[in-house]
C-alpha cells in the first residue's frame, strides 16, 4: 500500500476528484505497509458520474511526474515512477476521448498495465510497489466502487524479484478485516513472503540487469545434451561393444541405458516444470524437492565430478592427438608427458572460452555439433560405399551374412555383458547438461523437458543405427592382409561370413585360442574411420565429442557450485557465490574447476577416478528420481507439476536401476559413492543450514505424522504406554527455566510437552502478535534442544485460559494427561483472589481428568524480570518479518527511590501474562535486548539465576526422595523414576517413604519392596514412617494457627448474614467449622514439617467447596517452604503402572 499522502486532508479532499486515476507510487515504499486511516477510505464512485467534469490534462499531468494544476510539486520519485504504471482515464459518457490521452497498444479503458520499465527497473528489480488505496480507481470498473481489496494478479504471488516481474503487495488481511479506528498492524509483507537468507541470494540472482544472454530449448538444452551424449564412445568403443555382445545384446544394452536416462529424464521434466527454476541445474532441482541435505550431499559431488570430467575428456582428446603425432613420428617428448602438455594447451583454451562468456560458448558447441553430426553423417555415407581396398580390414557392406554372423555375443578377455554394460553407460550420462544452466534459459520449465527428452530420443536412436549397422557390414576379425584369399579348394569347408567375400580370416585365432588380428569389430577402435567416406572427418568428430564434454562440464561444474555457495550450504565456500558481469558469471568458479581439471590432467591416471566419477552422476540421478517418487508419496497440494507424462512409482524403479546399474560399473566405486553422500548428508544435518524451501521431506512428514496420529486415535491407550504428557504453565518458555528443564528432563523423548501461556489484559487481544510469539517461541525451544511445543492463548483471566488450554491443547491421543505448575511463592502478599484463581486451576485439572504436579524451589521460578537471563534471537532465529523487540525495564515500582520488589514477588501467577498498558512491562517479553552496560544483579536475583539452571547441570550422587502417601495411581513413582534414567540423572537413587504402623514397619517395607520389583523399579532404600500419626509439636502447630490468622472468617464473632456475605465475596476465607472438620489433615500436615527432606512427595488433595483456597495453600506452604527443591505431585487415580506383560 502506498504511504500516507503528504498533503493536509482537506487540501487532498478537493484534489481527490481531480486525480481519479491510480497515484503514481512516491519512490520506494517501504518493505510493509504504513498505516494510515485513508486506507480505509472506501468511496462509492459512478463510472460516468465523473467523466464530463475531468479535465483532460488532470490524469496526463500527475502521471507525467510535472507540477500538479494547484501548482504544487509532485512527490519526490515521481520521475522514478514515470512509466512504471501507465493510467488509462475512463471513457467520456459522450463516447469522446481527451486528445491527449493516446491509447496505448494491448490497454483496456479503465486498466492499469505495468509497463516493460516495471519488469526490469534500473536498481535490478528489488522493488515491491504498493497502490494508494485512498484515490485508487483500478478497480472502480471491476466492482463499481473504489475497493482497496485486490483482484488476483501474478505479481501478488512472486517470491521475489524475478526475470518475469516485480512482486505486488496485496492488502493484509488486518487493512481489510480491522475495525476502521484500529490502526492496522504492520504486517510487512503479506502472507508472510519475507526471504530468508538464502532467498534473498536467489532474488539477486534472478533481478538480472539487462542485457543478460538467454537460451531458448534447442541451443540452450537439445545442442548440448546430444554433445555430452554423443561422446567418444560413439566412434571408438560402439563397434568393440557391438564385436563382444553382438547386435541383439548391443542393442539391449543401448535401450538399457535409454530406459534409466528416460526415466530420469522424465522425472527431471516433473521437478523442473514444478514451480520457476533458477540456475544450479541437478542441485537446485534435487533441494528444492529433498531438501539441503540432499540436495547439498549431490551438489558438491555434482560440481567435483563435472571438474573431473574435464580432465577426462581433455585427456581422451589429447590421447588422440599423441596416436596421430605417433603416426607422422612426431612425438614431443615422450606419450605421457605429451598427453600433460596438449590436455594442459587444451584447458586453458577451454577456460577462455568459457570465460569469454555463455554466448561465445553456446557458439563454439553449435560448431562442435556440426563437425560431430558431419561425421556421424560420414560414417553412414561410408557403410554404404563398400571398396574393395578395405575388405581385408573387414569392410565388406551391408550383408545378411554378417549381420547373422554377428547377431550373437562373443565375449573374450573375461569380458561379460555387465561388464559391456558398464563400458557402454557413462556415455549416456549427459542428460542434466541442458539443466546444469537453467539459469540461462529463457524458459527452464519448457526447455528443460522438451530439450532432454528429445535429446535422449535423437542420440538413442542413432547410438541403435550405429549398432545395426556396424554389426551388418564389419566382421569381427581380419588380418587386414590382402592375400588372405580363399583358393577353390578350401571354400568348401570355410564357415565365416569372410569366406562368402573370397577371404580367409581364420589365421586370426592362434593355436591357444587367443585371437592376435589387428582389424575387426574386436580388435580396432578406430574402424569407424575404416568404414567412413573420409576418414579424417571421424578424427574431427572424436575432437569434437571430446572438447564439446569437456567444455560442456566445465560450464556445469561453476554453474551448480555456485548456485551451492549462494545457498550457504556449507560455510566458508560464500566467496565462490560472486557472479561478474551480464550473466552473473562464476568466474571464481571457472577458475576453481580449472585448478581441479589442471591437476587430473597433471596426474594423467583416470582409470581409478574414472568410475567414480561416472557413479557420482549415478547419484544424482537416482536422487532426481527419488524425488519424483518422495513427492509424489507426500501428496502435498504443492507439488503439481505442469508435466504429466511421469509415474511415482516409475521414477522409484529409475532410482533403483540407478543404484543397481552404479555397483554394475564398479562396486567398490558405489560404496565409496554411498559413503561420501552419506558423510556430506550427516554433516548438512548436523548443521542445520536456515533454509525452508518447502521440501517433499517436510511435506511427507507432516503426511506421516497426520498418518500416524490419526491411527494412534483408533487404538484405545494401555497401562504399559502411558507415558506423562504434561502441560507445562511456564508463561514464555524462557520465563521459567527451571520448570521448564525438569519436566523436560522426564518428558524428553518419552511423552509430550506443552508450554502453556495465558496472556490477559484490559487491551484488545492483538492476535498477530500472539502468532508472531508462538513461532518466535517454538523457535526458541528447538534452539535449546527442548523438545516442546509453545501454545499461547489468549484470554480474560489466568483460570479461563487454563481451562482453555486444558480443553483444547494436543491432537488426538497427544494431548496432555498431567498439569505441571509452579507454586505461588508469593500468595500471602497479593489479592487473595489470584490465590482463589491458582487453586481454582488445580481443581479444574481433577475435574479434566489430569494429573496435577507442583514444583518449589525456595529462591522462586520466573527470571524474566532478569534482563540478562536470555540472549536476544538472532535474525535467522527469528520468523520472517519479526521486529526487535525492545522492552523497558522499569527498575522503580511507582517511586524514584523504591526499588523493585524482590525476585520472588514476579510469580503472581506460573504462567499468565498482561498487557496492559501500565502494568507488568518488564515481563512482556521475556526476550530482552541488552544494555551497553549490563545491569548488576543483586543476591537474590543471582541465587534465582542460578537456580534456574538446577536441573540442566548433571545431578551429582545423592537421592531422590519419593513420599509415596497416598497411592494416586503410581504417577508420584514412575515421575522419579523416569528422571534417574536419564544420562544427566543416572548417578542418582530413589528412596521410597511410605506411611505406616510402628508395630508394622518391617511387614510394610516388605510389602512395599515386593511391589517395586514387580513393577521392575529400583530402590536404594523404603523407609516406613511409623510415627506418623503422633501428635504435632506444639510450636509447629501455633506457627500454623498464625500463618492462617489473617484469612479466617471467624464467624462465631459476628452475625451469621454478615458472615455468609463476607463468605460470598470473599470465598478463600477460613471457617471456624473447615478448620475443624480437618483438624487431623492439619496435624499431619504440621508434623511433616519436622521430618520433610524430600523431593518428591504426594500432593493433599482438597475437596472442592469444602477446603478454602487459603486453607489450601496453607497446607502447601507448611509442607514445602525452606526445603530443597520439591515437586508435590498427584495423579488422577488410574493406574499408570502395571506388572502384567
Amino acid at each position: 500500500m502506498s504511504a500516507p499522502p503528504s498533503t493536509p486532508p482537506a487540501q487532498e479532499e478537493n484534489q481527490a476528484p481531480e486525480n481519479e486515476g491510480l497515484t503514481v507510487d512516491t519512490g520506494l515504499k517501504p518493505a510493509g505497509p504504513t498505516p494510515s486511516s485513508s486506507r480505509f477510505q472506501v468511496d462509492l464512485v459512478a463510472e460516468a458520474a465523473s467523466g464530463a467534469d475531468k479535465t483532460p490534462s488532470s490524469d496526463s499531468t500527475l502521471a507525467s511526474g510535472d507540477k500538479a494544476p494547484d501548482g504544487s510539486e509532485p512527490a519526490a520519485g515521481g520521475e522514478e515512477a514515470k512509466g512504471r504504471f501507465r493510467v488509462v482515464n475512463f471513457m467520456d459518457p459522450s463516447g469522446a476521448s481527451p486528445p491527449e490521452v493516446v491509447p496505448a497498444e494491448g490497454f483496456q479503458n479503465g486498466d492499469t498495465v505495468m509497463s516493460e520499465g516495471s519488469l526490469h527497473s534500473s536498481t535490478g528489480g528489488q522493488h515491491h510497489y504498493h497502490y494508494d488505496t485512498h484515490t485508487n480507481t483500478y478497480y472502480l470498473r471491476t466492482f463499481g466502487h473504489n475497493t482497496i481489496d485486490a483482484v488476483p494478479n501474478i505479481d501478488f504471488y512472486r517470491q521475489s524479484a524475478a526475470p518475469l516481474g516485480d512482486k505486488l503487495i496485496r492488502p493484509t488481511l488486518s487493512e481489510l478485516h480491522d475495525e476502521l479506528d484500529k490502526e492496522p498492524f504492520e504486517d510487512g509483507f503479506a502472507n508472510g513472503d519475507e526471504l530468508t537468507p538464502a532467498e534473498e541470494a536467489a532474488a539477486k540472482e534472478a533481478a538480472e540487469p539487462k542485457g543478460a544472454v538467454k537460451f531458448g530449448w534447442i541451443k540452450g538444452v537439445l545442442v548440448r545434451c546430444m554433445l555430452n551424449i554423443w561422446g567418444v564412445m560413439l566412434f571408438i568403443r560402439m563397434s568393440w561393444i557391438v564385436g563382444q555382445a553382438g547386435i541383439v545384446l548391443s542393442c539391449v544394452i543401448v535401450l538399457m541405458a535409454t530406459v534409466v536416462t528416460t526415466i530420469t529424464g522424465l522425472s527431471t521434466s516433473a521437478i523442473a516444470t514444478n514451480g520457476f527454476v533458477r540456475g544450479g541445474g541437478a542441485y537446485y532441482l534435487i533441494s528444492r524437492s529433498l531438501g539441503p541435505e540432499f540436495g547439498g550431499s549431490i551438489g558438491l559431488i555434482f560440481a567435483f565430478a563435472n571438474a573431473v570430467a574435464v580432465a577426462m575428456y581433455v585427456v581422451g582428446f589429447a590421447e588422440t592427438v599423441v596416436e596421430l603425432l605417433g603416426s607422422v613420428d612426431c612425438i614431443m617428448t615422450d606419450e605421457i608427458n605429451d598427453i600433460r602438455i596438449i590436455g594442459t594447451i587444451t584447458v586453458i583454451l577451454l577456460l577462455g572460452i568459457s570465460v569469454a562468456g555463455m554466448e561465445w560458448e553456446a557458439k563454439a558447441q553449435i560448431f562442435l555439433l556440426v563437425v560431430l553430426i558431419t561425421a556421424i553423417f560420414n560414417y553412414f555415407i561410408g557403410s554404404f560405399i563398400p571398396l574393395k581396398s578395405k575388405e581385408s580390414q573387414g569392410f565388406f557392406g551391408y550383408d545378411s551374412a554378417i549381420m547373422m554372423e554377428n547377431m550373437g555375443p562373443d565375449f573374450r578377455d573375461t569380458e561379460s555383458f555387465f561388464s559391456v554394460f558398464a563400458i557402454f553407460f557413462p556415455a549416456a550420462t549427459g542428460i542434466l547438461a541442458g539443466a546444469n544452466i537453467s539459469g540461462d534459459l529463457s524458459d527452464p520449465q519448457l526447455a528443460i523437458p522438451r530439450g532432454t527428452l528429445l535429446a535422449i530420443l535423437i542420440t538413442g536412436i542413432v547410438y541403435l543405427g550405429v549398432a545395426i549397422s556396424t554389426g551388418s557390414c564389419i566382421v569381427r576379425d581380419a588380418t587386414g592382409n590382402g592375400n588372405d584369399t580363399l583358393t577353390a579348394q578350401f571354400m568348401v569347408n570355410c564357415t565365416d561370413a569372410a569366406c562368402k567375400f573370397g577371404y580367409d580370416f581364420s589365421s586370426c585365432k592362434g593355436d591357444d585360442g587367443q585371437y592376435n588380428c589387428r582389424y575387426g569389430l574386436q580388435n580396432d577402435f578406430q574402424v569407424m574411420s575404416i568404414v567412413s567416406g573420409f576418414g579424417p572427418i571421424i578424427t574431427a568428430g572424436i575432437f569434437s565429442a571430446t572438447l564439446s564434454s569437456a567444455l560442456a562440464s566445465l560450464v556445469s561444474a561453476p554453474k551448480v557450485f555456485q548456485a551451492l555457495c549462494k545457498d550457504n550450504i556449507y560455510p566458508g565456500l560464500e566467496m565462490f557465490a560472486k557472479g561478474y558481469g551480464k550473466n552473473n558469471e562464476p568466474l571464481r568458479g571457472y577458475i576453481l574447476t580449472f585448478c581441479i581439471a589442471l591437476a587430473f590432467i597433471l596426474i594423467a591416471q583416470l582409470n581409478v577416478i574414472a568410475p567414480i566419477i561416472s557413479n557420482f552422476f549415478l547419484a544424482s540421478y537416482a536422487l532426481i528420481n527419488f524425488s519424483v517418487f518422495h513427492a509424489s508419496l507426500a501428496n502435498s497440494p504443492g507439488w503439481r507439476p505442469s508435466f504429466k507424462f511421469y509415474n511415482m512409482w516409475v521414477s522409484l524403479a529409475g532410482a533403483v536401476l540407478c543404484c543397481v546399474v552404479m555397483f554394475v560399473i564398479n562396486w567398490w566405486a558405489a560404496l565409496m559413492t554411498n559413503v561420501i553422500v552419506m558423510g556430506l548428508y550427516i554433516y548438512v544435518s548436523y548443521k542445520k543450514p536456515d533454509v525452508n524451501w518447502g521440501s517433499s521431506t517436510q511435506a511427507l512428514t507432516y503426511h506421516q505424522a497426520l498418518t500416524h496420529s490419526l491411527h494412534l486415535s483408533s487404538v484405545e491407550d494401555h497401562i504399559k504406554n502411558f507415558r506423562p504428557q504434561c502441560l507445562v504453565m511456564t508463561g514464555y518458555p524462557n520465563s521459567r527455566p527451571a520448570l521448564l528443564h525438569l519436566v523436560h528432563a522426564f518428558t524428553k523423548n518419552v511423552g509430550l510437552m506443552i508450554c502453556g501461556h495465558v496472556r490477559t489484559g484490559t487491551r484488545r487481544p492483538n492476535f498477530k502478535e500472539l502468532s508472531n510469539d508462538q513461532t518466535r517461541y517454538q523457535r526458541w525451544l528447538l534452539k535449546n534442544k527442548t523438545k516442546a511445543f509453545y501454545t499461547p492463548v489468549f484470554a480474560d483471566d489466568m483460570r479461563q485460559g487454563t481451562q482453555y488450554l486444558l480443553q483444547a491443547a494436543g491432537l488426538g491421543r497427544l494431548r496432555p494427561n498431567t498439569l505441571v505448575i509452579g507454586y505461588k511463592s508469593d500468595w500471602r502478599d497479593g489479592d487473595m483472589m489470584n490465590v482463589e484463581t491458582y487453586i481454582h486451576m488445580i481443581h479444574d485439572a481433577f475435574d479434566f481428568q489430569y494429573g496435577s504436579v507442583v514444583l518449589r524451589l525456595k529462591e522462586g521460578l520466573d527470571v524474566s524480570h532478569i534482563s540478562e537471563q536470555d540472549d536476544l534471537l538472532s535474525s535467522q532465529e527469528k520468523t520472517s518479518g519479526m521486529k526487535d523487540v525492545v522492552v523497558s525495564i522499569d527498575m522503580t515500582d511507582g517511586d524514584s527511590s523504591k526499588p523493585l520488589s524482590k525476585a520472588t514477588s514476579v510469580q503472581n501467577s506460573p504462567a499468565i501474562q498482561k498487557d496492559d498498558d501500565d502494568e507488568c512491562k518488564a515481563a512482556t517479553k521475556p526476550l530482552l535486548k541488552k544494555d551497553k552496560s549490563p545491569q548488576r544483579l543483586n543476591v537474590a536475583d543471582q541465587r534465582l539465576l542460578d537456580a534456574s539452571q538446577l536441573f540442566k547441570r548433571k545431578q551429582g550422587k545423592g537421592t531422590v526422595d519419593v513420599w509415596w502417601l497416598f497411592d494416586d495411581g503410581g504417577l508420584t513413582l514412575l515421575i522419579p523414576y523416569l528422571l534417574t534414567n536419564k544420562k544427566k540423572w543416572k548417578d542418582c537413587k530413589i528412596r521410597v517413604f511410605i506411611g505406616g504402623k510402628i508395630n508394622r514397619i518391617d511387614h510394610d517395607r516388605r510389602a512395599m519392596a515386593t511391589l517395586l520389583s514387580k513393577f521392575r523399579i529400583d530402590f536404594s532404600d523404603i523407609n516406613v514412617l511409623g510415627d506418623i500419626n503422633t501428635k504435632p509439636k506444639k510450636e509447629n502447630v501455633t506457627a500454623f494457627e498464625e500463618m492462617i490468622e489473617p484469612y479466617r472468617l471467624n464467624e462465631d464473632d459476628m452475625e451469621q448474614d454478615a458472615a455468609e456475605a463476607q463468605k460470598a465475596s470473599e470465598p478463600w476465607r477460613i471457617t471456624d467449622n473447615e478448620l475443624e472438620l480437618y483438624r487431623a489433615k492439619v496435624n499431619l500436615t504440621t508434623l511433616a514439617i519436622t521430618i520433610l527432606l524430600t523431593h518428591i512427595q504426594s500432593m493433599p488433595l482438597a475437596r472442592k467447596g469444602a477446603v478454602s483456597s487459603a486453607l489450601y495453600m496453607s497446607w502447601l506452604e507448611t509442607l514445602s517452604k525452606d526445603l530443597p527443591p520439591l515437586l508435590l505431585v498427584r495423579g488422577n487415580h488410574q493406574s499408570v503402572l502395571t506388572f502384567y506383560s
